[in-house]
């Protein structure tokens, strides 16, 4: 909180600044100033919260400066310091809004007491107010969500649309609703959700519209513009933000009353966001008239299908599971529902393959009423949906079958051990022995008993207890060695796994 004294003489302010150690009661205390003109002229740079003045300064005095800083900033909190106790002068200062007024012979206490009061003041201003915008925010969310998802309705609500949905409310204006979804950040959740949130922000600048922000998309109501086409200010976007743009167009319509059919048509339109990529731009109309495509594998699919997951090799089965799922996305008449329906029997069809395997090794058969559970979640790209659900049954036969260890653990074990001085990620194993990185890590933990993480590290300790015993190496040196920049860190995942430090169990063995 930024604090301003303001007097002409300088004995009281360099009294003020170092008497009172204003840093260490939470103000940032600004260069003070040595008239009330030069106060006004830093003042709509510096911002202060509080000013701390005199009355009686050459030129204007701290009255005059009190009633022109609350012209400009009404929020800031004036504290006039003076040696004038009088009535006159209190009764003045309450009319230009001083927050407190003290004499200079008040004890430093009784200033420190001034300054508190006033900031307490400030930050109960400032919560209020954020309350009052979220409160409002969430009004005009509430609105904007009724609007698209029931329909306009008269009430309360639906009168306030002019002041919370300002560029909905004009009733004969074209109308469109868009669904977007941003990637290319990261996978993860928080990545996921800060690029909608940068990408809305963006949107709301440079299309005139009504954004709502939800976990992993953005829907936006627009004001339909035909000599300036939405596309192009999201290629603007996409280009700037370095991130990828699936969007799903509703159709355009007069008034706020279409908003609702527009918005049933483009969330149905952000469905095949599942199939047609990251960055694709589909409307309602490129998808109305599809009737779906097969839903069913053929025999001839079967067939090929046990071929692959006899051989074992992950290589193979990620090439006919892309060339699988590409047959269908080049049908026209394709739709999500038909191809989750085709890829959810291509399942099935391993596992019944996988359990009559099984049963005729003596093997209990999997419960089928998980398979394909990854698919139903519609989370991943439908080739890497599939791969992962195909290599678990693959790997599944090797060992009961076959007898077999998964054999690129074996791999991932080795490169690991020949890697421990780098910076090794679960993801460039798995890229090493060509699986996806969560199929790797499922199949790694259930192969060894432990995460990746704790492989690593347990591999990572039982190479640096070797060099311990056989390298005079400094410990520095060591720690580089087992892929640890950081001396003090390696120091102490070594006493957490051995009981004592590298020195210790140096000296020790």
């Amino acid at each position: 909180m930024r604090l301003l004294i303001v007097d002409d003489e300088v004995i009281i302010r360099n009294g003020l600044s170092t008497v009172i150690n204003w840093q260490e009661l939470g103000f940032e205390l600004l260069s003070p100033a040595a008239s009330a003109e030069e106060a006004l002229s830093r003042f709509q740079q510096e911002k202060p919260h509080i000013v701390l003045t005199d009355i009686h300064m050459t030129g204007m005095n701290g009255l005059e400066l009190a009633a022109e800083l609350k012209k400009q900033m009404p929020d800031t909190e004036v504290i006039i310091l003076t040696g004038y106790d009088t009535f006159t002068y209190a009764q003045q200062a309450i009319r230009e809004g001083v927050s407190d007024y003290l004499l200079k012979m008040s004890r430093p206490e009784e200033i420190i007491m001034a300054a508190m009061k006033a900031k307490q003041r400030i930050v109960a201003k400032q919560q209020s107010k954020k309350q009052d915008i979220q409160s409002r925010i969430a009004l005009r969310d509430q609105l904007l969500e009724r609007l698209l998802t029931e329909g306009e309705r008269k009430g309360p609500l639906a009168d306030a649309i002019g002041e919370l949905l300002p560029l909905l409310a004009e009733e004969e204006q074209l109308y469109q609703v868009l669904l977007l979804a941003a990637s290319g950040w990261g996978d993860d959740a928080y990545h996921v959700s800060l690029a909608q949130f940068a990408v809305s922000n963006m949107v709301q600048e440079l299309i005139e519209g009504e954004a709502l922000l939800r976990k992993d998309h953005i829907v936006l109501a627009i004001r339909h513009d035909a000599a300036r086409p939405f596309h192009i200010e999201l290629e603007r976007i996409s280009r700037k933000l370095k991130c990828k743009l699936f969007t799903a167009a509703g159709s355009v319509g007069a008034g706020r009353a279409h908003l609702q059919q527009s918005y049933v048509e483009a969330a149905y339109a952000f469905t095949f966001h599942w199939i047609a990529g990251e960055d694709a731009q589909l409307s309602f109309e490129d998808v109305r008239a599809r009737k779906g495509g097969r839903t069913v594998c053929s025999q001839e699919d079967e067939t090929l299908l046990v071929a692959v997951l006899k051989s074992g090799s992950a290589i193979e089965l990620r090439r006919w599971v892309d060339a699988a799922v590409a047959v269908q996305l080049a049908d026209d008449q394709l739709t999500p529902d038909s191809l989750h329906a085709y890829l959810h029997s291509i399942v099935i069809s391993g596992h019944r393959w996988l359990e009559r395997a099984l049963q005729a090794v003596g093997e209990a058969a999997s419960p089928s009423d998980e398979h394909g559970q990854e698919l139903l979640a519609r989370s991943k790209s439908p080739q890497e949906a599939l791969f992962n659900q195909l290599a678990a049954v693959m790997d599944i036969y090797r060992e009961h079958v076959t007898g077999e260890r998964v054999p690129y653990v074996k791999r991932a074990v080795a490169f690991i051990a020949d890697n421990l001085d780098k910076n090794l990620t679960l993801q460039q194993v798995a890229k090493h022995v060509h699986l996806n990185p969560n199929h790797f890590s499922e199949v790694f933990k259930r192969e060894t008993g432990l995460t990746y993480i704790e492989f690593v590290t347990k591999e990572r300790m039982r190479r640096a207890m070797e060099l311990l015993k056989q390298s005079p190496a400094k410990i520095s040196e060591i720690a580089g060695l087992v892929g640890y920049e950081d001396v003090k860190y390696f120091s102490q995942l070594f006493k957490k796994t051995t009981g004592k430090t590298p020195s210790e169990y140096r000296l020790n063995t």
